[in-house]
């Protein structure tokens, strides 16, 4: 733990409300024996100071999120929150990124604490973690904003590099080892590609052939992607490359990337007309050879199925309730790790189903209808802990491990 978390932990920091925000401080399964703890009041927290938490993890349920211990999985804190809220890590050893109904908002997972960190803007939506800096992308104004997460320990908002699109659009934006940044185009109609930058912001190249572009990820050597609704985009060493699937409308709009692999793992889906396409084939992307493979896995999945592992393996978590974990180079299936009960993808995207969050050579997997958190070693493919939480969660994430 760094000692700027450590040092606030100890002394203990008021929790930042939002006007429609109640925070509630729960200890161990959910109960407290501080009679602060287990106090309820709007605006304001306990004088009591949080306790440090090892590698934490931070699951969304209706209503607010929790804060689980890394290894023992149970619930440190659980803190009031109104609306559909989502969660990131922020990259570091410390904090998560939250969206909110009125922006990006930092939270001190370690510590438990809600920073005054605040990104405003409607329709916050991702959050991308490459090369040492953290980038939001605010859907309903178009804004990038750029930070080093290291910068998040002082408690204060970062100083940052800002970018704003053309047009608000659904997007997303990644800056490169190099200071590029990449960021999509598009409108609230019609998304179709990206352009790249340069350190101050002066557009390099761009393209504007990839229909319906969504989601990106990061494989070695810098190759970055973007999905679209005919292939994939990829951009590395300054150009543009496009990857198309073998079907007229091949949408990859999830995609999974390591570092330690230069193939990158995505969804795939063909029917263009489906209110809900429920796929069973996944896409592994090659950015070196430049080809794409199609494997099925005789199961579907959800855009929340998607990791990969320590050794670059694809990770997907099946409606069938296993955790199949695939060669990235061969697309065979290794292995198939029982995980949790079959299920099936809910037709709104916002309702909770089975996650998988994956940290290391450990898997986290929800199962939101049994109200059940498991941690499973990718390497043995033992369940290590399981435990029940007070609600079934939606949203899972935690901060980069490393303390």
């Amino acid at each position: 733990m760094n000692k700027t978390t450590r040092d606030r932990a100890l002394t203990g920091t008021a929790l930042a409300l939002a006007v429609s925000t109640v925070l509630t401080a729960c200890g161990g399964d959910g109960s407290s024996s501080s009679s602060d703890a287990k106090a309820e009041a709007e605006g304001t927290t306990s004088a009591a100071p949080a306790a440090a938490v090892e590698n934490p993890l931070v699951a969304t349920f209706d209503g607010g999120l929790y804060i689980l211990d890394g290894e023992s999985l149970k619930v440190t804190r659980t803190i009031k929150m109104s609306g559909f809220n989502r969660v990131n890590p922020a990259g570091d050893e410390d904090h998560v990124v939250l969206s909110t109904d009125s922006g990006f908002r930092v939270l001190d997972a370690t510590g438990q604490n809600l920073t005054d960190i605040e990104y405003k803007g409607a329709k916050p939506g991702h959050v991308v973690r490459h090369a040492g800096k953290t980038v939001l992308f605010t859907d309903g104004t178009g804004e990038v904003n750029v930070f080093d997460p290291a910068d998040l320990s002082s408690g204060k908002k970062p100083q940052g590099r800002t970018y704003a699109s053309a047009e608000a659009h659904h997007g997303v934006a990644i800056e490169l080892a190099n200071g590029e940044l990449l960021s999509t185009l598009g409108t609230e109609e019609k998304r179709t590609g990206a352009l790249v930058l340069d350190k101050d912001n002066k557009e390099i190249t761009r393209n504007e052939k990839c229909p319906g572009v969504h989601g990106e990820a990061a494989a070695k050597n810098e190759a970055v992607a973007v999905g679209c609704e005919d292939g994939i985009l990829i951009y590395q060493d300054g150009k543009f490359t496009k990857i198309d699937a073998p079907d007229d409308y091949g949408r990859i709009g999830n995609q999974a990337g390591s570092d330690t692999s230069p193939v990158l793992l995505g969804d795939y889906k063909t029917d263009k007309e489906a209110e809900l396409e429920r796929p069973t084939r996944i896409s592994l992307i090659d950015t070196e050879k430049k080809k794409l493979r199609l494997v099925d896995l005789g199961t579907s999945y959800s855009f929340r199925s998607l990791g990969r592992g320590p050794q670059g393996e694809a990770l997907v978590l099946g409606t069938d309730g296993a955790l199949h974990v695939i060669d990235q180079n061969s697309g065979k299936v290794e292995k198939k790790i029982p995980a949790v009960g079959k299920w099936q993808e809910p037709l709104d995207w916002q309702q909770p189903r089975p996650t998988l969050f994956v940290r290391g050579g450990t898997a986290y997997v929800s199962e939101p209808s049994e109200k059940v958190l498991h941690a499973i070693d990718l390497e043995t493919g033992e369940k290590t802990t399981s435990a029940t939480l007070p609600e079934g969660t939606n949203e899972l994430s935690g901060v980069v491990a490393g303390h």
